[in-house]
């Protein structure tokens, strides 16, 4: 592989590892799909798509293998989640996810708009809010209540949300990383977890600079700010728990 090459799939690894740990649910299973996926890379010739494109490409057939075994109901299809993830959560447009998934591109565009219309009507549950900024904490809340959620409650920091949690038993925890004075939003989701397992998804502004894979990682992460959609499909993966894996 040409060191051009290497470098371009180096500077791909936090956004492909947000895209497999989203897809599988979590960081370890997401970390080996990326470890799987980049051996491939490793050993075949440069693709007509970016490395960072073709690191998708990888990711994704490697879990179409994987999702063969899934035997759970879907409200979404495979390629439908897989087409959510890539233009949502990962900002690619639909041209670009089509060519990922070797699908012609007005399949593509029906299959996104067909989930876009099955999202919002799936995955409901009662969200808490963990944001130190008031105003945004208020746009957040409209998305969750755009997007068919309950609110369950909007704590400003890590010992509100930790009393919060444990008053309204979440269906799933809405977290920025940097609650500023008010403390940390990753250290006041395992607070809350010692006492509860509930699905968590995390924002922060630097998604980059969270995935390092220097440390115990999130599995779900949205970069602020976020539109409604993203918000809906990482709801509907942390709620479903992604893809499994042996």
């Amino acid at each position: 592989m040409p060191d051009s090459q290497r470098s371009e799939l180096i500077r791909a690894l936090p956004y492909a590892r947000r895209y497999a740990h989203a897809l599988t649910g979590s960081q370890s299973r997401g970390d080996l799909l990326v470890a799987e996926s980049l051996r491939d890379l490793v050993n075949q010739a440069p693709g007509k798509l970016s490395a960072r494109l073709e690191l998708y490409r990888a990711i994704s057939r490697k879990a179409a293998v994987l999702e063969e075994e899934d035997k759970r109901p879907h409200a979404l299809s495979f390629p439908q989640r897989l087409l959510l993830l890539l233009t949502a959560l990962e900002g690619l447009s639909s041209s670009q996810a089509a060519h990922i998934l070797a699908i012609d591109e007005s399949t593509a565009a029906k299959e996104i708009a067909e989930a876009h219309q099955t999202i919002r009507s799936v995955s409901q549950t009662s969200i808490l809010i963990i944001e130190d900024e008031p105003i945004i904490a208020m746009n957040i809340e409209d998305l969750i209540i755009h997007c068919g959620h309950t609110v369950a409650g909007i704590a400003h920091t890590q010992n509100d949300a930790i009393a919060l949690a444990k008053k309204t038993k979440p269906g799933l925890i809405l977290a920025d990383i940097n609650l500023g004075e008010g403390g940390n939003g990753m250290k006041a989701v395992a607070e809350i977890m010692k006492s509860m397992t509930v699905p968590v998804i995390f924002v922060t502004a630097y998604p980059e600079c969270l995935l390092t894979g220097n440390t115990v990682e999130p599995a779900f992460v949205i970069t602020k700010p976020f539109e409604p959609l993203t918000l809906a499909i990482a709801t509907y993966q942390a709620i479903t728990g992604g893809v499994p894996l042996p």
